[in-house]
């Protein structure tokens, strides 16, 4: 989450006014993350959280979102609910953005998990991934491999500046993702960005799953390299933790277990989470918004995780 645009008080008890919510009693930025502007909003009744669409999300999708929320809500996952307005409407207009109230849910996104804060966050994507098994809808994953490819090539030799030698590296590795990507393992509706600042735990129980505007349908493996990329590794993204590892694994197969096919693939999915956010960061480091109340994220240690990955292929 992240603040990239402000909204006077004035415009935002004007949007509130088209719902039940009562009236606005505070409001708060929320700087954290890289995509959109999200706000806590505090309203005579409840609490909620405010989003406005900025960055990475093609807003044709938005629909896709709101109804893939719903759906998990409905089938008792811990995803907060849209509101709708009076008219039935959960998709607004805010100060020339598009914009969306969503349901508070308790919680606390914990900075460094523990193993079993770990192991939970694996039942849960697993819980996820059945949950949205019944969601027919598709949406291609707009972050993937030719996402990979089109961003490097776009970034080219500015990755050099950040260390040199990194835009060889990608380079490499996606020669190497594009000749071996795996096709045929199980796939359907996936979260594809479950950081620890987008689960809300209370201890070690999950009570909410957030920030679904990179969901898509892809393979629940990938999803899963995705949470053993952000979990399974301390912050500076050196030595992989390993009982983080182990009980992430254990959480996920607790529910779903995994197909032979699945282990197999997971170094190289693997490969592929770290170098997404690789280029994402990169990307964000290279040209970050000037006026954003949001703290840019370092890139290389999701070098390092790609180079773990790599090693164990």
């Amino acid at each position: 989450m992240a603040v990239y645009t402000e909204v006077p008080a004035e415009a935002l008890e004007a949007f509130l006014s088209r719902y039940e919510t009562g009236a606005l009693v505070s409001a708060k930025g929320i700087a954290e993350g890289v995509s959109n502007s999200n706000f806590l909003i505090e309203t005579e009744t409840a609490r909620y959280i405010l989003t406005l669409y900025e960055r990475r999300i093609d807003l044709d999708d938005l629909p896709w979102f709101i109804a893939l929320m719903e759906h998990l809500a409905d089938a008792g996952q811990p995803v907060p609910h849209p509101i709708r307005d009076r008219s039935g409407a959960a998709i607004q207009q805010l100060v020339g953005k598009t914009a969306c109230l969503i349901q508070y849910l308790p919680g606390v996104s914990v900075s460094v998990p523990t193993a079993a804060q770990a192991r939970a966050a694996g039942a849960a994507l697993a819980n996820l991934h059945l949950a949205g098994a019944s969601y027919t809808a598709e949406r291609p994953n707009a972050l993937g491999l030719a996402h990979w490819q089109a961003s490097a090539a776009e970034l080219g030799a500015g990755l050099d500046s950040i260390e040199p030698g990194l835009a060889a590296t990608v380079a490499r590795h996606l020669d190497a993702l594009a000749a071996r990507w795996p096709a045929d393992l199980p796939r359907g509706t996936i979260h594809a960005d479950l950081f620890p600042d987008n689960v809300l735990m209370l201890g070690e129980t999950v009570t909410g799953l957030i920030d679904f505007y990179f969901a898509c349908t892809d393979l629940y493996a990938y999803d899963l390299a995705v949470l053993h990329a952000a979990w399974a590794f301390p912050r500076d993204g050196r030595a992989p933790l390993m009982a983080h590892a182990r009980a992430l694994f254990e959480g996920y197969e607790s529910v779903r277990p995994l197909s032979d096919a699945e282990r197999a693939a997971f170094p190289l999915l693997g490969q592929g989470a770290a170098l997404r956010f690789l280029l994402t960061r990169a990307q964000d480091w290279l040209a970050p918004p000037s006026d954003a109340l949001v703290q840019r994220k370092d890139p290389l240690p999701f070098a390092r995780r790609l180079a773990h990955y790599a090693s164990l292929a």
